[in-house]
């Protein structure tokens, strides 16, 4: 990490919160944060199962995670029968 507070240090977090702002928090105008809370855990179940991303050819991340349990069950499961 480069220095405390600064934005390189945890760059994924830091452009989901980008997206998050530009695609839903700053599109509307709310009354109390109990609205905004709603939102916010709304765009973060939108983000991780319904959003394509460009970084993963166009997938949604939780396609991809699930997709990689499978490899890594398929692997250990090759790795068992190697064993003895």
């Amino acid at each position: 990490m480069d220095s405390k507070g600064r934005a390189t240090d945890n760059i994924c977090i830091e452009r989901f919160w980008r997206s998050a702002k530009v695609e839903k928090i700053y599109l509307n105008e709310y009354d109390n944060v109990s609205i905004l809370k709603d939102d916010v855990k709304w765009y973060i179940e939108f983000y991780n199962h319904r959003r394509f991303h460009e970084t993963l050819e166009y997938q949604k991340p939780m396609n991809v995670y699930h997709e990689g349990l499978k490899l890594n069950d398929r692997t250990d499961s090759d790795s068992d029968k190697r064993v003895g």
